[in-house]
């Protein structure tokens, strides 16, 4: 029997939950800290380390107090995070600024010019990452940083992803090229690929900005997967979190690859990772590139497979959007969602609030609401927004299906199915196929596994999920429903494509010009 934390940083709170290797979960607690937003740019979004680390501190000793045990039974504790939020450190790893959090998208600029050039130049691995680099992606955000911060550029040392700066903070590190850095962080978003040599050769990323000379060597290093040990607990912060110095701490990990573990995935299984965005997330022993999909990468899910993963932009978020609208929230505004039939509000929702990050990786899109009339009320928007997030999970999982990726089961995870018996239902019934979501909360879970396999408690993932995840309520498609969510979707193709692609048909301008003009 083992004992573990395991950790999970969102978007607005941390949570830590304690998992006994025979009893599961036996105590959680989640501590928040602010998103800084600014009302004059809509694509700003950051976070500050301090708060995370003060918020993990207090987590942890509320899981510890709720759990009824000592800090010093915990052996082992393992953290996910979300991703691609980049930190700039100084030589003392300092940060010199804020996380630009995932869903910060000020380097649209920056991400255009590493598509442009990169397919220009025939980089091999700008296809690994769908063809097209997003502005939620590393890169593009310390470019960003590089060229809006000049004052601050000579105390630069190098940048970490989020998991990598908590777990050098917990072990104590203060050396950035000691820091090991996680694959699945790295080579879903910093197009980092063992096959082709690491990292984007110097000389491309000279050629894309003289700024980003000798910025390769800074992110040198060993990377390594979430089954390798990226330190122990340091005295310091054993004392902040209430625990025994010296338990180690494995690599981590982006939250969404650790729920599809935690949700109780297995090859040929997809995993709709639901909460305030979308990451969908599978994992196969052989995946071949995919347009527009994210990142195709091995050892970033499972260390033993390669990780696949794709998602929406927003969910959650356009969710608790149209109910702020009303003035009201989501579950008040979701009473009675269940009596609604499929097409009954008459509107088509492409639910781009957020812009697309799978298929067309196009940040440069807006929400698209058809068949308004006079009497749509905003619990009928809500209703064709979950049917919109679902419609667009089926272009991501045809475009998987078609390029050889298995899909034989869909998990919804996250922290909204389990709270949303319309979603879920809507999804198996847009998707053709049994939904299935798992009986209890698996946010922390994937933490919790990987810390287990830390502590040395189980051998393999299989045998941990077999002990630790939870049974699945299953939802079946409904053939009616079916029937008339096949016709729709052949009408959102067509409207999603045509208004998606910039360039390729008459209305793909359409939405960039409005979102420039909203700017000027």
């Amino acid at each position: 029997m083992a004992i573990v934390a395991g950790v999970d940083f969102g978007t607005l709170s941390v949570r830590v939950s304690l998992v006994d290797s025979d009893r599961g979960l036996i105590g959680s607690a989640l501590s928040e800290y602010p998103l800084h937003r600014r009302r004059e740019d809509p694509d700003y979004a950051t976070q500050s380390h301090n708060d995370h680390m003060r918020a993990l501190a207090s987590a942890t000793r509320q899981a510890l107090k709720e759990a009824g045990i000592a800090g010093d039974q915990i052996e082992a504790i393992a953290l996910d995070t979300t991703g691609s939020s980049v930190i700039p450190v100084a030589a003392d790893m300092t940060p010199l600024d804020d996380y630009y959090l995932w869903c910060d998208h000020r380097a649209k600029q920056e991400a255009a010019e590493i598509t442009e050039l990169a397919n220009r130049e025939k980089l091999e691995a700008i296809q690994w990452c769908g063809g097209v680099y997003s502005s939620e992606w590393g890169f593009a955000k310390l470019l960003h940083w590089l060229r809006h911060n000049p004052d601050k550029r000579a105390k630069f040392a190098s940048a970490f992803e989020h998991c990598d700066m908590v777990a050098a903070t917990l072990c104590g590190i203060a050396d950035p090229a000691k820091v090991k850095r996680s694959i699945c962080a790295m080579g879903h978003k910093w197009m980092w690929n063992a096959s082709l040599g690491g990292l984007p050769p110097e000389s491309f990323l000279v050629k894309l900005d003289p700024l980003l000379a000798g910025v390769r060597a800074t992110l040198d290093g060993e990377y390594a997967t979430s089954d390798k040990i990226a330190g122990t607990l340091s005295p310091q912060w054993a004392e902040k979190l209430g625990l025994r110095a010296g338990i180690p701490i494995p690599v981590g990990a982006f939250d969404a690859h650790w729920d599809a573990i935690g949700a109780g995935a297995r090859e040929g299984d997809v995993v709709n990772v639901v909460g305030t965005s979308t990451c969908i997330i599978a994992y196969a022993k052989q995946a071949e590139l995919i347009p527009g999909v994210c990142g195709v990468v091995k050892g970033s899910v499972h260390p033993q497979y390669t990780g696949v993963e794709a998602g929406l932009s927003a969910t959650g978020d356009i969710f608790s959007a149209i109910a702020g609208r009303a003035k009201t929230t989501v579950a008040e505004l979701s009473k009675g969602l269940e009596t609604y039939r499929a097409g009954q509000t008459g509107l088509l929702r492409l639910t781009w609030d957020n812009g697309d990050r799978t298929v067309l990786v196009n940040p440069n899109l807006g929400g698209i609401t058809l068949g308004w009339n006079l009497q749509t009320t905003p619990q009928d928007e809500l209703f064709a927004a979950i049917e919109g997030t679902a419609f667009h999970t089926r272009v991501i999982l045809d475009r998987m299906s078609e390029y050889g990726a298995p899909t034989l089961r869909v998990i919804n995870g996250g922290g909204i199915p389990q709270n949303n018996p319309v979603l879920n239902q809507v999804y198996a019934n847009v998707l053709g196929r049994p939904v299935l979501v798992p009986s209890s909360k698996v946010t922390g879970i994937g933490s919790a596994i990987f810390a287990l396999l830390a502590a040395g408690t189980f051998k393999t993932i299989d045998e941990a999920q077999a002990k630790i995840c939870s049974p699945f309520k299953t939802y079946q498609p409904e053939k009616a429903a079916q029937k008339v969510y096949a016709d729709l979707y052949q009408h959102y193709r067509r409207l999603y494509f045509a208004f998606g692609e910039p360039g390729k048909g008459e209305f793909g301008q359409v939405l960039p010009a409005l979102i420039q003009h909203a700017r000027n």
